[in-house]
């Protein structure tokens, strides 16, 4: 995949094990230690780690998800339109990614954001082709606002997008939580960590990898799913070496 549109001072491709990945960040993931909204530090923080990744000539596209600003099943609960909860969860993901984007541009890193619904004054359409070719040329890809359906989730856009992109992994980072379990961790403090699944184990067992939906599209797709934690320094990278952080869904 060197194309001979690398950077001056790229390092090749020669060790790395992922050359092109989508790195899914949860909504939750840019909150840090707040309770609500952006952290900015966090934002920053993961910033610094998707430059590092660049500069290894790794090509990577992001998916952002909104849960730190909406959370579209918590509106129906309360009598809103399901349709238009979700929705409303769109733009949440829509304003994560410029907050993105903008944290990647001050630290010199191209990007460009795509979104599934049309807000042509803020960023790009999503449109594969010229995603793949932003890729191509060095650039980080942030697609924002999910598939573009109601009912569909975030989790469902990124396995769909690395897909698309003909990403070789799919890194879900958490907030906090560093990897599968059989329990919730938060909860239960004799939680299980599983350092290896089957895409099979992880459905049949209800795990919480990815909706079902996300999770059937990689297993088809024969797509890895790595989920580590984000908070900790350097995951991101130690994920794209192949290093055993976390989950691999396989």
């Amino acid at each position: 995949m060197d194309n001979g549109n690398r950077r001056p001072g790229e390092k090749k491709l020669t060790s790395v094990k992922y050359k092109r990945v989508l790195l899914k960040l949860s909504g939750e993931a840019l909150m840090g230690e707040s309770a609500y909204g952006i952290d900015f530090e966090t934002v920053a923080n993961t910033a610094q780690q998707i430059k590092r990744v660049r500069e290894l000539g790794v090509d990577l596209a992001v998916v952002v998800g909104g849960g730190n600003i909406w959370r579209g099943s918590a509106a129906e609960v309360r009598g809103m339109d399901r349709a238009a909860a979700d929705y409303a969860g769109m733009l949440a993901t829509i304003i994560n990614g410029l907050a993105l984007q903008d944290a990647l541009e001050q630290i010199g890193v191209d990007t460009r954001t795509q979104t599934a619904i049309e807000v042509r004054s803020v960023a790009e359409p999503y449109i594969r082709r010229r995603a793949i070719r932003h890729l191509e040329k060095g650039r980080v890809v942030i697609f924002a606002a999910g598939t573009g359906n109601p009912f569909m989730t975030t989790d469902t856009a990124a396995a769909l997008r690395a897909i698309e992109i003909d990403a070789e992994v799919l890194l879900m980072a958490k907030n906090r939580i560093d990897g599968v379990y059989d329990k919730d961790p938060v909860k239960n403090p004799h939680a299980t960590r599983f350092d290896r699944l089957t895409y099979i184990e992880a459905l049949n067992r209800r795990l919480q990898v990815m909706d079902a939906t996300a999770l059937s599209l990689c297993m088809d797709n024969k797509l890895p799913i790595v989920v580590f934690n984000l908070q900790k320094e350097g995951n991101i990278e130690r994920a794209i070496w192949g290093e055993p952080i976390g989950t691999l869904v396989t």
